[in-house]
């Protein structure tokens, strides 16, 4: 469960050099992988070099020959020349009906299309519902399982109608770069006999090969080879006792998001892949986490498609082949805490859904719009003599012509579903902790804190840190009040204050349940923070994303924008100052050489348009998120914002201004942010006053009062106060004269800022 699905401002976060990286592990569509239309692709190529392709003889041969891609979407028609273009797979490489890569960089160094350097364009051959791989991979989509995205396409080559296809997204350096904000991991492809069993602790004994390639491919950095991130992993996974197993194994393993791959290979009957067939998988050797990532690969042999065996009833617990060893398996099963966990993800697949109402829904959905494009496919009869009667009845009953294919995939799912509920353990799942993020590093605004917590029961969770010698504790809620997204969604949010001093801020996160299961993140060490001060006090106030109507520059245009604010006490020369929306390049676009009065905003167009003036920037912001960066003379960076996928005319700014959290805010674009319920609940009507006040303040609402929050321009909390009722009166006698901030927020969740005063 990725926060990104529920947030909208904040997506994944990482902290690297005091940096928050940007992701997006869920990254939209887009046009090459639309799914409400099926897309044509048309390959011009010599006759001779096709030929060639195509020869038995050359069927394992990974050399591209020039062609010609066109993309057709209907209305919109892109056509790329001097593309690469080969067989690709495995079996499918001798089937009739073929797979085929195209590659837009082999010709010419770097050239990527809408973000792609390739393409996988799958036949499916041993599928007549040309569906078992995709249905797999919208799974991995909603069930948070970070995968390639993936769509049916039409492939003509030479004008040759080449039959229904899939296009599945190519796991590379773009993959990783674009969900974990990195590619400079190592990323192995994992094919057979890649079992994850330990050899001995030299790296280069994971260098094996079979059939002509190594079993561990690395993908990335192989003029170095060095395996020793793989090593260490298999080490870990092996040679840890299993009362020590989750202390260790998290430390260089993300092992929750397996754990939701391995319910979903036992559901779908993904047997081809790690822990059964120890075959197609990939890990990537995150360089922000120093954590394995597990990515799914090739499952085309699912829901029922067999060779031998039947997984239709096989134990969800003892799925491995006996008598052999797989350890990406068997030892998390052997754990108690592990198993546990993959049981309640069990639970929750096959509540929300693996199951007759909407998954079936969806299957019926994508039959009726694939369905046209099987009639002419000349290729679709041929390896098993598949008809188009095959194709509708494939989905509700097995092919008796074709011996892998004895279960329609209704039919499996059905079957699969019962067997796995009936098999399943009980189990008193401890809270389980993950996605732990942490927003800002500046020593004047407060730390905001979001964690996925997952149970059956309510959790009371908190952070619990220490700073500059001092140990703190903070609550996390999901209630929809503390940028936690909505109520009851299993992200919790709250905040640190800010620390007001530079310094590393040491945190782990506490969870337990209504039954007293227990639950710390990390396991056994503790995370840390770098706090640094933003001596100029120059911050990033407010930015839009996606701008349509909210305002145009000077020369009519609606392009996005970011407004700086100066909080410090003194007019800030702009002169030396840096944008950027590239963590490796922070110094990217330089502030020009005006003066910012104290207290005022200066809007900025990021529009990639500089010979529009001084204000317009090298670089455009991305409406799918990405990052701000905020940068002064010595390319130390003082502020920044990392963010998800934006709405049209939605803006995000700091309440307060310059020190708050990022939040929805009504645009205010070059002023001061104008104090809004952030998911726009109408105000309720209230009464705060007096104002200037001295020693107390009360506040009177026609609606209950769930929270109130009280802070100093540092945007320091210094009053915490819940479930309030209608009236409160706040006793401020300990307070300092000065300007304060009083946050609300009422019980139907909106929520407001107000600046108020104290006097003696």
């Amino acid at each position: 469960m990725k926060l990104q699905r529920f947030i909208l401002i904040l997506p994944i976060l990482l902290w690297w050099s005091n940096l928050t990286i940007a992701q997006t592990p869920f990254p939209e569509l887009g046009k090459v992988f639309q799914e409400d239309i099926i897309p044509k692709i048309y390959i011009e190529i010599s006759p001779n070099d096709l030929e060639t392709i195509l020869d038995p003889d050359n069927a394992f041969s990974t050399v591209h020959y020039p062609a010609t891609f066109i993309f057709d979407v209907g209305d919109d028609r892109d056509t790329i020349d001097n593309i690469g273009f080969r067989l690709r797979g495995n079996t499918s490489q001798f089937s009739a009906k073929k797979s085929f890569k195209i590659s837009f960089n082999t010709f010419e160094a770097g050239r990527k299309y809408k973000g792609l350097e390739k393409m996988n364009i799958n036949g499916e051959h041993n599928d007549p519902s040309v569906i078992r791989a995709k249905l797999y991979w919208d799974l991995c989509r909603q069930f948070g399982v970070i995968a390639p995205r993936c769509n049916h396409v039409e492939l003509y080559i030479n004008g040759e109608y080449r039959g229904l296809h899939l296009n599945v997204e190519h796991i590379d350096e773009e993959f990783v770069q674009l969900r974990y904000g990195s590619q400079i991991g190592n990323l192995y492809k994992c094919l057979y006999p890649a079992d994850l069993n330990y050899i001995n602790s030299n790296p280069d004994s994971y260098k094996y090969e079979s059939n002509g390639q190594r079993a561990y491919d690395l993908k990335t950095n192989t003029d170095e080879d060095d395996y020793s991130d793989l090593a260490t992993f298999i080490d870990v996974l092996n040679n840890t006792s299993s009362s020590f197993l989750t202390c260790e194994l998290e430390k260089v393993f993300n092992v929750q998001d397996y754990l939701k791959i391995i319910a979903l290979d036992i559901l779908t009957a993904h047997w081809d892949g790690p822990i059964f067939n120890k075959n197609n998988f990939y890990l990537y050797s995150n360089p922000y986490t120093g954590k394995m990532e597990f990515i799914p690969y090739d499952p085309d042999n699912s829901f029922g498609i067999r060779w031998f065996g039947e997984w239709t009833d096989r134990n969800i617990y003892t799925w491995s082949p006996s008598g052999e060893q797989r350890p990406i398996y068997t030892e998390l099963m052997q754990n108690d805490v592990y198993r546990d966990q993959f049981t309640y993800y069990m639970n929750e697949l096959l509540d929300l859904y693996y199951n007759e109402t909407g998954f079936f829904e969806d299957i019926d959905n994508k039959r009726d719009q694939i369905e046209g494009s099987i009639p002419d496919d000349p290729y679709y009869p041929l390896d098993y003599g598949f008809t188009y009667d095959d194709f509708i009845n494939s989905y509700t009953e097995g092919i008796s012509s074709a011996f892998h294919v004895p279960h329609g995939i209704k039919e499996f799912i059905s079957i699969r579903r019962d067997a796995a509920i009936d098999q399943l353990e009980d189990s008193n799942t401890s809270p389980i902790i993950t996605e732990v993020e942490l927003q800002n590093g500046n020593a004047s605004q407060e730390v905001a804190v979001l964690a996925v917590i997952d149970d059956e029961e309510t959790v009371n969770a908190s952070i619990e840190y220490t700073f500059g010698g001092q140990n703190g504790s903070a609550t996390l809620f999901d209630d929809g009040n503390h940028n936690d997204g909505a109520a009851g969604d299993h992200i919790y949010g709250g905040t640190i204050p800010a620390p007001g001093a530079d310094g590393i801020l040491m945190y782990f996160i506490s969870a337990t349940d209504g039954s007293a299961n227990e639950t710390r993140y990390p396991v056994c060490e503790e995370l840390s923070l770098q706090i640094t001060s933003n001596t100029e006090q120059l911050f990033i106030n407010e930015f839009m994303a996606s701008n349509d109507a909210v305002i145009a520059d000077e020369a009519g245009d609606y392009d996005d924008w970011i407004e700086l604010y100066n909080g410090s006490g003194a007019a800030i020369e702009l002169s030396g100052f840096y944008l950027s929306d590239d963590a490796n390049n922070p110094t990217k676009w330089a502030l020009p050489d005006i003066t910012l009065p104290v207290g005022d905003f200066l809007l900025v167009w990021a529009d990639d348009e500089e010979d529009e003036g001084d204000l317009h920037t090298n670089f455009k912001l991305s409406a799918s998120g990405e990052e701000i960066i905020l940068a002064n003379s010595f390319g130390s960076v003082i502020d920044y914002v990392s963010f998800g996928p934006q709405e049209t005319d939605e803006a995000v700014g700091r309440l307060p201004n310059g020190t708050g959290i990022m939040q929805a805010v009504t645009p205010t674009p070059g002023a001061s942010n104008v104090p809004v319920s952030t998911n726009e609940i109408p105000l309720p009507e209230f009464n705060l006053a007096p104002n200037p006040f001295n020693h107390s303040l009360i506040v009177t609402s026609a609606e209950s009062i769930t929270q109130l929050r009280l802070l100093d321009v540092s945007g320091r909390v210094m009053m915490l106060k819940n479930d309030l009722g209608y009236t409160l009166e706040v006793d401020t006698k300990d307070l300092a004269q000065g300007t304060y901030f009083v946050q609300l927020q009422f019980d139907s969740g909106a929520h407001t800022t107000l600046p108020v005063v104290k006097i003696d």
